[in-house]
């Protein structure tokens, strides 16, 4: 076998070596301080202004870029991927696409930006390989993208300096407090929780009125995060300590109840888990408690999640063990309780700073004026430009003949743009533009058509005019287009927030006496005693029993406000009524206890009422009343004014649900009231007129009756409040009323308010029109909410936290004071 010829060997002389001494500890710094540079910057840490990072403000604007919208067809994220790896992104491919599954995970954002078709992974298993899954951007994108062709941005080179990327996106979405965000970057990390739109945006809008607003301004808007998966987060000091100095740490908490598993056995139901903790884990911590003996009281769980019902882990109690208990220690035990630590890191200016709340939306804000402001000034400059050649067009139609004649005797196209310039006394761009013209554009009804453009361009520039005219101008449209982001995208809040965790169950069995001993099993024996349940404003049920201390005037740890009660027995059942006529059997026992704060009851600690029951979309529990043997009639009242009274005992004796009243179409139970034959029924309507009248003019009618006229409404008016004041109180009742604009986003007008007493309002006859109650300011057009009952009232905003009523005005149709925060409801 032949040998490969060898080259020549290279003459010394011929040789030229260049070797250079460096320090290897110098070295090594400014290399690793290159790399953490380019991980800090590049890679890690979200923008404050759109709270993207790199790769993920890539993805969504290479997407836009492709047009895949979310009314065009899905495509492969291979596409994707690859669109982004080549053009923008220097990085591998399972980067980008991890990056553009998290985006699309609705369990991971609670605004998904990314619209994906496939499998994108859950909790606990990864998403399918990008050959297999499809993507196109979200609706929310097109709010983050939005405007992009309008120099709103700058633009800065990709790594090969051959295309041009956004610097940052226009955002019309406070991304960043909205989705959260979480990274690892080199001697820094971030961790930011969700939370709501609506409530994001109503703080954003409150700092672009009041730029000076300080943290407990803001507070009374964003209570809380608010996580995609629910929950709940118990104990709100850590999340005020972030709010306020960018760090710190809460509690969440899975969403569980007691139910009967079989007649004679009872379990725990997971409806929903802490934020980014699967079923999987939970299931295996559990199953290793058990085998450590470090969980007691627990036969079997199962994973009963699927796509229908969504999250169902169930977890059997042995008998003679309380559920409650058993509750209470696999929340000790097992990631059904997890903690969040917030760490606000994010890029200001191009540096990493640690934020609070109110400092994380006034950056946001500002990049939204700044955006708006550079939206308004190009097309100002596009309209003025386009005004400048409609006007050279008009003075061309109007003596088109010699137009024609200028352009036939010149030599060339460069003559006939100077003679048009000499002769009409056009600008450069005016005869350009004419000598471009279309022959079929010179006809009567092209100038009409022009005149009315210019007619709506010189509107147009007007209106931008003004708006780039003075600060005030520029942020009222910048609240505006808040405001149709907040209508657009925005949900229900989630997470429920919980100001403690209220009283410890205790654990399963006592300790044993000594070495051997046996544990004795907790009785589920309670005592029938007399209780009475309780409903909040924000939808929270509990019981309270007799022998407990009464709620104290003014006690601030209170939580929430109270919206109903009824009196029976620890064993016995009460009904929930609904906004749909409906009545819902729950017996008391799976209500929480409500434990004391301070000596007054808090409560914090009750049950949402969307654990006890299934509501309909829109539906809401409005009342409670009792299902005891001679307990009073129960009275209704409905949006559209009409009202019923129950006949007392008609009520099935086995239906968990039953109609109370035959609601018309369109029409909804707005207040139920327990009522003797001596009380007082109350409407109050949103046109600010209030009618009272003795209960005894409404007969008892069946359950499947419609009811009677209850008030006289005028035209395009609705019914807010109806309640009954008991024959007792009568001289010790109030009324509160909330007027505001019907057009206002909820929870965004603070409106004015007014307390008066209720003896000020005469009595008139049902099916009359009532007497006013609050005289409208300006910008006012209805009443949004009214409540009367037993004084003193207590207000309270969307998370539960105290809002403060003014002292009582002896006008009975006075004006209202402004509230210093908005209500979310009365009790």
């Amino acid at each position: 076998m032949s040998r490969k010829p060898q080259a020549e060997p290279l003459e010394p002389s011929e040789i030229h070596e260049k070797v250079v001494d460096i320090d290897v500890s110098a070295e090594m710094e400014s290399s690793f301080l290159e790399y953490a540079y380019s991980v800090i910057y590049s890679r890690a840490l979200p923008d404050a202004r759109d709270g993207l990072k790199p790769v993920q403000r890539r993805i969504l604007y290479m997407m836009a870029d492709m047009g895949l919208r979310p009314d065009r067809a899905h495509v492969k994220s291979s596409r994707v991927v690859g669109e982004v790896m080549g053009k923008l992104h220097p990085h591998g491919d399972a980067a980008i696409y991890d990056a553009l599954v998290r985006l699309a995970q609705d369990f991971s954002l609670r605004l998904p930006l990314v619209d994906g078709h496939g499998n994108f992974g859950s909790l606990d298993d990864g998403p399918a390989a990008p050959r297999y899954t499809e993507a196109r951007l979200a609706a929310p994108s097109v709010a983050m993208t939005a405007s992009l062709d309008e120099d709103v941005v700058d633009y800065v080179p990709n790594y090969d300096n051959k295309l041009l990327q956004p610097e940052v996106l226009p955002a019309a979405i406070p991304n960043l407090l909205v989705n959260g965000a979480s990274g690892i970057a080199v001697g820094m990390a971030t961790n930011m929780p969700p939370h709501n739109l609506v409530e994001v945006v109503a703080a954003a809008q409150h700092l672009v009125k009041h730029p000076d607003a300080g943290l407990e301004d803001v507070l009374r808007f964003v209570p809380g995060p608010d996580l995609p998966t629910g929950g709940k987060i118990v104990g709100l000091e850590g999340v005020r300590d972030a709010y306020r100095t960018g760090r710190g740490t809460f509690r969440t908490r899975a969403t569980a109840r007691v139910e009967n598993i079989t007649p004679r056995r009872k379990g725990i139901v997971v409806t929903e888990l802490p934020y980014l903790v699967g079923p999987e884990k939970v299931l295996e911590k559990i199953a290793e408690g058990v085998k450590n003996k470090k969980i007691q009281g627990v036969t079997n769980v199962q994973d009963l999640t699927d796509r229908q019902h969504g999250l169902r882990v169930v977890i059997e109690v042995k008998t003679g063990f309380d559920p409650d208990a058993v509750l209470e220690q696999l929340y000790r035990v097992t990631p059904l309780e997890e903690s969040f630590g917030i760490n606000n890191v994010t890029l200001v200016d191009g540096q990493p700073r640690t934020l609070g709340l109110v400092e994380l939306l006034r950056v946001w804000v500002e990049h939204r004026i700044k955006v708006v402001r550079r939206r308004s000034e190009f097309r100002l400059a596009k309209r003025r430009e386009r005004l400048h050649l409609v006007e050279g067009l008009l003075l061309a139609i109007v003596d088109i003949d010699e137009v024609i004649q200028v352009i036939r005797a010149s030599d060339d196209a460069a003559a006939a743009k100077e003679r048009l310039i000499g002769v009409f006394d056009l600008s450069d761009p005016q005869a350009t533009y004419i000598l471009d013209l279309q022959l079929r554009r010179l006809t009567r009804f092209s100038r009409i058509e022009l005149e009315k453009e210019q007619e709506q361009l010189q509107r147009e520039i007007a209106e931008l005019e003004e708006i780039l005219g003075t600060d005030a101008s520029l942020r009222r449209v910048v609240s505006a287009e808040m405001t149709d982001v907040a209508r657009t995208y925005g949900t229900p809040r989630r997470t429920v927030l919980l100001d403690s965790a209220g009283g410890s169950v205790g654990s399963a069995a006592p300790a044993p006496a000594g070495k051997g001993a046996v544990r004795p099993p907790i009785s589920l024996e309670i005592a029938d005693a007399p209780t009475r349940v309780l409903l909040s404003a924000t939808g929270l049920l509990a019981r309270l029993s007799d022998d407990a201390p009464p709620a104290r005037e003014g006690n601030r740890a209170a939580h929430d406000a109270l919206l109903g009660s009824c009196p029976t027995t620890t064993r016995g059942e009460i009904a929930l009524v609904t906004s749909a006529g409906r009545a819902l059997r729950v017996p008391v026992l799976e209500l929480p206890a409500l434990p004391p704060v301070d000596g007054a009851p808090s409560l914090s600690g009750g049950l949402p009422v969307s654990e006890l029951v299934e509501l309909s979309p829109g539906e809401k529990v409005i009342s409670v009343m009792s299902l005891a043997a001679g307990a009073p009639t129960l009275a209704l009242g409905t949006a559209g004014g009409v009202v019923k009274r129950v006949s007392a005992g008609d009520v099935p004796t086995t239906a968990d649900e039953w109609d109370v009243i035959g609601l018309r179409a369109g029409d909804v139970v707005v207040g139920a009231a327990a009522v003797a034959d001596d009380d007082e029924l109350v409407f109050v309507s949103s046109d600010s007129s209030l009618l009272r009248f003795p209960a005894s003019s409404v007969r008892p009618q069946g359950r499947a009756a419609g009811g009677m006229a209850g008030i006289k409404l005028a035209e395009g008016h609705r019914v807010v409040f109806f309640g009954a004041v008991p024959a007792a109180t009568k001289d010790a009742s109030a009324v509160v009323t909330v007027a505001g604009s019907s057009d206002a986003l909820p929870g965004v007008d603070q409106g004015t308010v007014k307390v008066s007493p209720f003896e000020l309002y005469p009595g008139k006859g049902r099916a009359t029109g009532g007497v006013r109650a609050q005289r409208f300011l300006r910008g006012e057009d209805s009443l949004v909410l009214a409540w009367v009952g037993a004084a003193p009232p207590r207000a309270v905003g969307a998370g539960g936290q105290p809002v403060e009523l003014p002292a009582p005005d002896a006008r009975r149709d006075g004006s209202g004071t402004p509230l210093p925060a908005p209500v979310a409801a009365i009790g």
